[in-house]
């Protein structure tokens, strides 16, 4: 299996099952990690610039692809303000790289990681409860590029899916909802910012199930025999606002996680207790 991006945060979620489970073929801009540590087993590789004769190396004998590279453009955050369309282009233009050699090498199947940012226009009528809670068959929605990017290489992963180009290549999105421990600290007077995470939360044994049920799943086919699908990257949160029910249905993920069990604790404190009670909802 060939992984991209194999030493940003994701990649270092998901590498613990991935070295158990798979032959691996790892790739990114740099060797280290956010903390400077070496990740082993690393080649340097530029999905952005590299010429093709070299990225057709890298997806030769693979017959799968876990696309996590994500170009982040000098003194901007991932999803912060200011970003401008040539920003987040080059990342459209990695996916449609990443798409294109794995279908010449005929690989079976990429599992990217998208993002809730996709849809992330609906957060403004979802937690007013205008609507109950957004899935996979919403038309995706978003008000910055960074969301806009998400879109466009997911719809480029469904062209490839449907058969355009030769053959059908699987193509499963995975939209990352919250995949961090939720610090309560940060949330001192914001209940509306911390029921939003404790909404988007995903654990680490969640993302690693989901990514490895996308990998393996035999099929991912829709109700067109288009091997196409976007799930939800969230554990199964009692205040959760996005649908894992196709998530389920196709590729039998059963998440083991509620954040609302896993930090009990601080929501009676920051959300329950008598001087919140009027917070709640």
């Amino acid at each position: 299996m060939l992984l991209t991006g194999a030493t940003g945060y994701i990649a270092s979620q998901l590498l613990p099952v991935f070295r158990e489970r798979y032959e691996l073929r790892l790739v990114d801009v740099r060797g280290e990690n956010a903390r400077g540590e070496r990740v082993e087993g690393v080649e340097i590789a530029d999905l952005v610039d590299a010429e093709d004769a070299r990225l057709r190396a890298l997806f030769q004998t693979i017959d799968a692809v876990v696309h996590l590279g994500y170009y982040r453009p000098p003194n901007l955050g991932v999803t912060g303000e200011g970003k401008r369309y040539v920003d987040e282009r080059p990342n459209v233009d990695m996916a449609e790289r990443v798409y294109r050699h794995a279908l010449d090498a005929g690989v079976g199947r990429v599992v990217v990681a998208s993002s809730n940012h996709a849809a992330d226009w609906y957060e403004r009528i979802v937690h007013p409860r205008q609507v109950e809670i957004i899935g996979p068959e919403h038309l995706p929605k978003s008000d910055n590029y960074y969301g806009w990017a998400k879109i466009a290489y997911e719809a480029l992963g469904f062209t490839y899916a449907s058969g355009a180009f030769g053959r059908k290549l699987g193509v499963v999105q995975v939209r990352i909802g919250a995949p961090r421990e939720i610090e309560a600290a940060q949330f001192e007077g914001k209940p509306a910012a911390y029921k939003r995470d404790l909404g988007a939360y995903i654990s680490q044994r969640d993302l690693q199930q989901l990514f490895v049920r996308s990998i393996e799943a035999e099929r991912i086919e829709d109700e067109w025999d288009v091997p196409f699908q976007i799930f939800y990257g969230i554990s199964n949160n009692t205040r959760a606002f996005w649908s894992i029910a196709n998530a389920r249905r196709v590729i039998g993920y059963a998440p083991e996680d509620d954040s609302e069990v896993r930090y009990a604790t601080d929501i009676q404190r920051l959300l329950i207790s008598p001087g919140n009670a009027g917070r709640v909802g």
